[in-house]
């Protein structure tokens, strides 16, 4: 990879004609984790768009930084955009900034992005932190294909999120998956995992990445959920599924299954059955089972 020069981006003194939003990665947890390129971006834009004010006023005045702090998260930036579109469009530079790491990464950013892109704005990023990343290239696990996920959901809906993905592998689907969680439910979602994909399935838990107390934990299900329950996780949470192991393809054992159970009950009966024993959803049994019903009365035809 040939070197390039280092290079600023362009000061309040030479805005472009048509502005710039910078997406601008930040530190994780350390602050020294954070690139002169960002450090300069944040001194000469115009305004730091910022999900909240006291979290990055720690971050400048640990740098000597002064500039103007606006506001944008999930609950305001649809209402924002048609300002800092405006503003964007006079040739003002904004950067962009999450509370933690690559913003628009689970964070607020996504619709102002997409709306400068389709109003000609240039947008560019600056590479840096990233939990998701960092946990994966510790977890040991196969780092391409992954999948994140963003945060699992609550409630009955985890569970649903979770069956989908099972499905999924059951189809071709293999990949490392990801989510962030919150310390007081990554017990409840571990013990879904476990439900659904099987409690020796191998999964990462990564916390406090870049602090004093990082760690990463990796284990099979059973031993994460037996840990966490004798230790309670505190801070940022980064979890990470590793995939199925080549012999656990499941799919391989549902046609057999299926037309086994197909002989004693009927169509419905058989996917009910078979779809709370092995966890698949419903919906995917049920296609499976009446393309061999059909395939067998074709055949006894």
């Amino acid at each position: 990879m040939s070197e390039q020069p280092y290079m600023p981006l362009p000061g309040k003194d030479l805005t472009a004609s048509n502005g710039l939003l910078v997406l601008v990665a930040t530190p994780i947890g350390n602050l020294a984790d954070i690139s002169a390129r960002a450090l300069d971006t944040l001194r000469n834009a115009n305004s730091i768009l910022c999900e909240d004010t006291r979290v990055t006023s720690k971050l400048l005045r640990h740098y000597g930084i002064t500039n103007t702090l606006l506001t944008l998260h999930d609950h305001n930036e649809e209402e924002r955009l048609s300002f800092l579109l405006t503003e964007l469009k006079k040739g003002k530079i904004f950067a962009l900034i999450s509370d933690a790491g690559t913003p628009v990464f689970s964070d607020p950013g996504y619709r102002l992005v997409r709306a400068a892109l389709q109003n000609d704005i240039k947008v560019t990023a600056l590479p840096g932190p990233n939990a998701a990343i960092t946990a994966l290239v510790l977890s040991g696990f196969p780092p391409a294909p992954f999948m994140f996920l963003g945060f699992p959901p609550r409630g009955e809906a985890r569970k649903s999120h979770f069956v989908m993905l099972k499905a999924a592998e059951q189809t071709g689907l293999k990949a490392t998956l990801s989510w962030y969680e919150s310390p007081r439910r990554l017990v409840g979602t571990l013990e879904t995992l476990a439900e659904v994909f099987g409690p020796d399935r191998e999964a990462s838990v990564g916390r406090e990445l870049t602090k004093l107390y990082e760690e990463v934990r990796r284990g099979p299900l059973s031993t994460l959920i037996s840990h966490f329950k004798e230790t309670d996780p505190r801070g940022e949470i980064t979890l990470l599924l590793a995939p199925a192991a080549e012999d656990d393809n499941k799919e391989q054992d549902l046609e057999p299954l299926l037309l086994k159970t197909l002989k004693t009950h009927s169509l419905k009966d058989a996917v009910t059955l078979i779809a709370g024993s092995t966890n698949l959803p419903r919906k995917f049994v049920y296609k499976k089972a009446l393309a061999l019903s059909q395939k067998n009365t074709t055949k006894a035809e």
